[in-house]
């Protein structure tokens, strides 16, 4: 009777395996399920093998045993940026306001819930992209609303269950930070990074390796010799960069601020550099871009085994990434073009990745960000995007 159940899950991208699904019928078969507060929890532990899945089967689970209408995933996009425009309007009514191109007076008339509904419909209006300018929504100009205006920290909306119905846990989306609509969080970053290690024997012999200790002894006729090993030591050297200026970035410093804060914790072998949108013949070693790092052609002295973390939103005016002096430092004269600049670190370090802030839906708007991924792979800087990297970065090509 659970079969469709199954099968919204896997229609819905959640990879529900079909062993999973029969150790789920064994249960219902032995009576472990008595009801269906049982039946919601059980069914979660058994199928569901990663926390970031948590909110999504909430959902589909009030959507298949209580009616509840499954939310379209166009729907859901525009649901989020809606309640993103009211956190904004209880911020900077009037900014949103002028935004909009409506009057504040009237917006102020209406409830949450109407001005969210409101939000919405004006969402739906807008049925081609727009980009730079004050007014409307849209990218890389002046209004606060768009996608350079994303804001982490969402806002939660709907109150907490009083009651222990499955269903009514299920509509509570208590998971809802688990998912990849939620903003990153340190402990996610560690979880999807946790992979990113170069493990190698190192130091003196000291650890016993039983294994290897017990087939030696068998071997001697029962003669005992113990084998040492050394120990594993995490031998990776990453390289981190961050895009650190400028308001098209100001947006994400809260979410670069946790990768940054995480990296410099997790590897011993780290050193972090910083650029203003785009890298030019030297980077910086300091956020304020006062203290000259290196110069570029400098890394051709550095282990081509050392992985690239780049971070930044990829947007900037053309020529800045084209031209040979297309540097926006006052009085400096580049003596390559940027592109060049990101060509020769890629080929120099073929263990390197993009991670773009920017939701990935908005890239194609974005031609400097088009000629980047041209020459770098581009992860979004999300759960999803860092397990892309990660696997990129740590894989044997």
């Amino acid at each position: 009777m659970f079969v469709s159940f199954f099968y919204n899950l896997r229609d819905r991208g959640i990879p529900v395996t079909p062993t999973s699904f029969l150790r789920l019928q064994q249960a219902l078969r032995l009576g472990a399920i008595r009801s269906l507060n049982n039946f919601y929890v059980v069914a979660r532990a058994l199928l569901i093998k990663s926390e970031r899945y948590f909110d999504l089967y909430d959902q589909i689970f009030a959507h298949h045993f209580a009616g509840v209408e499954l939310p379209d995933p166009d729907e859901i996009e525009l649901g989020e940026m809606a309640k993103l425009l009211l956190e904004e309007w209880l911020k900077n009514p009037e900014g949103v306001a002028a935004a909009l191109g409506a009057k504040e007076e009237d917006l102020q008339k209406l409830t949450p819930e109407e001005l969210e509904q409101y939000f919405i419909d004006r969402l739906k209006d807008q049925t081609e992209a727009h980009h730079g300018g004050n007014r409307w929504i849209g990218t890389h100009g002046t209004s606060p609303v768009g996608h350079s205006g994303f804001h982490p920290g969402g806002m939660r909306v709907g109150g907490v269950s009083q009651n222990k119905s499955a269903t009514k846990v299920a509509l509570d989306r208590r998971y809802r930070d688990y998912s990849q609509e939620g903003p990153l969080t340190q402990s996610q970053m560690g979880e999807a990074l946790k992979k990113l290690r170069r493990m190698i024997p190192a130091g003196p012999l000291d650890m016993v390796n039983v294994d290897k200790t017990i087939y030696q002894t068998m071997k001697n006729a029962g003669e005992i010799e113990i084998i040492f090993d050394r120990r594993l030591a995490d031998r990776l050297k990453v390289i981190l960069m961050i895009d650190n200026g400028g308001w098209s970035m100001d947006p994400y410093i809260p979410l670069v601020q946790t990768l940054f804060d995480y990296a410099r914790n997790q590897f011993k072998d780290l050193k972090t550099y910083f650029f203003h949108n785009t890298i030019y013949d030297r980077v910086w070693a300091d956020a304020a871009r006062y203290r000259m790092a290196e110069q570029i052609a400098d890394f051709l002295k550095k282990d081509p085994e050392t992985r690239i973390v780049i971070v930044g939103d990829a947007s900037m005016a053309p020529y800045e990434l084209m031209n040979r002096g297309g540097s926006i430092y006052f009085g400096e004269r580049t003596r390559n073009a940027s592109i060049e600049n990101l060509q020769f670190l890629s080929q120099t370090f073929r263990h390197s990745v993009w991670l773009n802030p920017v939701p990935r839906y908005a890239w194609p708007g974005t031609w400097t960000i088009d000629q980047i991924r041209m020459v770098f792979p581009m992860f979004e800087l999300t759960l999803d995007g860092l397990d892309g990297a990660v696997n990129h970065l740590m894989s044997r090509n």
